[in-house]
């Protein structure tokens, strides 16, 4: 399984630099989890934008993968992984429900750089 952070996300729609890193796991779109931070991340930066239309169609094509809910044990688990690497909330319930599942999680976020079972792009 793969989980696209939402900064790749965003760089894939926008073919920056660094999507040709993004379309291998997002070719396979069925073993891709989708955390709903990353939904409302990427449905919140395509509006400001491009707009609600454009985020919507972002929106249909993200949820062509797995979506999965924060919940209790999810948010435990990224409380710690917070504390430990020092990372944001959002970025620690991503690399969660990435660890939850076994799930390389693929980003161009500097928060990830280092930790084990992501693949970082330097931006």
């Amino acid at each position: 399984m793969n989980l696209i952070d939402s900064s790749a996300w965003l760089e894939f729609f926008i073919a920056g630099p660094n999507a040709k890193h993004f379309a291998e796991p997002l070719s396979e779109i069925n073993r891709v989890l989708v955390p709903t931070i990353v939904l409302y991340e990427v449905f919140k930066a395509v509006l400001i934008r491009r707009g609600e239309n454009d985020a919507l169609i972002v929106q249909a094509q993200m949820q062509l993968g797995e979506i999965v809910a924060l919940d209790t044990a999810l948010a435990l688990l990224a409380a710690k992984i917070s504390a430990k690497h020092r990372i944001p909330m959002a970025d620690s319930i991503i690399l969660a429900t990435a660890q939850s599942r076994s799930a390389t999680l693929w980003t161009q976020d500097e928060d990830f750089k280092g930790i084990p079972g992501v693949k970082f792009f330097p931006k």
